[in-house]
């Protein structure tokens, strides 16, 4: 979308306000990212709790359904006693890694910069 471009790429069902809303909460791009870089696409459940420091097994669990309900993941339920769940990325889901990754680079890359950062009120890190 450049400047002076038509109302119609500015709606609300435009791409770039999609992909914004696939990230809305705060966990999809680390389960996205950690099934990635850490898990090479597949993981269990817990294994994806303890990859994931600071979340709660309720929110880990909402996420990882939200993420299977749009694409982005497949849950694979292993006949065992008891059963295992495991979750892999799916095509769409390794589609989106990419920008995924390059942001996280980024972030790594230029940590000052998120340094000068003021404060959210509702940040954890001050």
């Amino acid at each position: 979308m450049q400047p002076g471009s038509a109302d119609e790429e500015w709606r609300e069902d435009c791409a770039p306000r999609r992909v914004l809303a696939l990230f809305a909460t705060k966990w999809t791009s680390m389960v996205l990212h950690t099934l990635h870089a850490r898990h090479g696409g597949t993981a269990r459940t817990g294994v994806l709790h303890r990859s994931l420091p600071g979340i709660s097994k309720k929110m880990l669990t909402q996420t990882l359904r939200e993420m299977e309900e749009v694409g982005l993941l497949t849950r694979h339920v292993q006949s065992a006693v008891p059963p295992a769940v495991e979750y892999r990325l799916s095509a769409l889901g390794m589609r989106l890694v990419e920008p995924v990754e390059m942001l996280y680079a980024w972030a790594r890359d230029n940590a000052d910069a998120l340094d000068q950062l003021g404060s959210r009120p509702t940040a954890r890190r001050t």
